[in-house]
């Protein structure tokens, strides 16, 4: 699993079904993982399921699940389900969320967002290392009076976190199996998240933490037009800031600007530089963005640097 994608159909009549299509056509080139977000519609763990179960051998993820309105309790069952369906190949990614979504959406106070991680990986590790939880945190509860193992997922699931600041990055290093860190910059991962969350898990005697970069990219011969668009895109993220903290920790003053936007050779040498910050996995995000025809000619060029 060192490159991946993301995979996002644009207007399909059917969600599943297109995502099931796209899959089967980045497997087919050479990708090792397919990845999913969470918005407020498709449920990501079952999609991924779904995806996983129809397409063999692909490794799926999501990214990422925000711990506020969720359980422990229900993301572990969501999880095992896919890890079982897929008989080992489903990762699981977590966030914080962002206060617009879980004060305006769920109408949950955005309170305490790494203690809350904290408290929910603890209870979701215990769910899915042993089928069962007897946890008592200041925010959350999880027990378990009946069983809460998923038969076939005993090789378990691993927990990812979508971790750029600082405690999010020492809570991902003590208690979680990686992280997923979206539009930072070879800079920022280098100077500031590789070597914060493999000291935490180090000082909590855990492996070496997975640092799987999600990077927003395309093949295309068509710069600025996609670059134009790209900005539309991402202009949304600057207003969030543990994400303007971390495009600035980049070294750039847009979203846009930490995208991989540009020929084969371009992409190429910016998913090396992403290798050479820390990365153990890169996934390219948005390469839809320019259309069918670029979207193939970016995953043709991802699987023969997967291969």
């Amino acid at each position: 699993m060192t490159v991946g994608v993301a995979l996002n159909p644009l207007n399909p009549a059917n969600q599943i079904d297109a995502s099931v299509e796209l899959a089967r056509e980045a497997a087919a080139a050479g990708l090792r993982s397919a990845w999913f977000g969470q918005p407020l519609g498709v449920d990501s763990p079952q999609l991924a399921a779904l995806v996983g179960r129809e397409v063999p051998g692909l490794h799926v993820g999501t990214s990422a699940i925000p711990v506020f309105g969720r359980h422990p309790l229900a993301v572990s069952s969501q999880a095992q389900t896919a890890q079982a369906a897929t008989h080992g190949r489903y990762h699981l990614g977590l966030a914080l969320g962002t206060k617009l979504l879980v004060e305006g959406g769920f109408g949950i106070p955005f309170e305490r967002p790494v203690a809350r991680l904290r408290e929910f990986i603890t209870a979701l590790r215990q769910l899915i290392e042993t089928g069962s939880a007897d946890f008592r945190g200041e925010l959350l509860t999880a027990n378990t009076p009946i069983p809460a193992r998923v038969p076939g997922a005993e090789s378990g699931v691993p927990i990812l976190v979508a971790a750029m600041g600082p405690k999010a990055l020492r809570a991902s290093g003590e208690l979680a199996d990686g992280i997923l860190p979206y539009l930072a910059g070879p800079r920022a991962l280098a100077e500031h998240i590789v070597p914060a969350v493999t000291a935490a898990a180090e000082a909590a005697g855990r492996p070496a933490p997975r640092i799987v970069a999600m990077v927003h990219g395309v093949v295309t011969d068509d710069v600025e037009a996609v670059r134009a668009t790209v900005t539309e895109n991402l202009a949304f993220y600057e207003q969030i800031p543990s994400y303007a903290r971390v495009i600035e920790l980049s070294g750039a003053q847009r979203a846009v600007d930490v995208a991989v936007i540009g020929d084969e050779e371009t992409v190429a040498a910016e998913v090396q530089r992403y290798r050479d910050a820390g990365a153990s996995e890169v996934v390219l995000v948005g390469t839809e963005v320019a259309g069918d025809a670029d979207r193939r000619r970016t995953w043709k060029l991802l699987g023969e640097l997967a291969g």
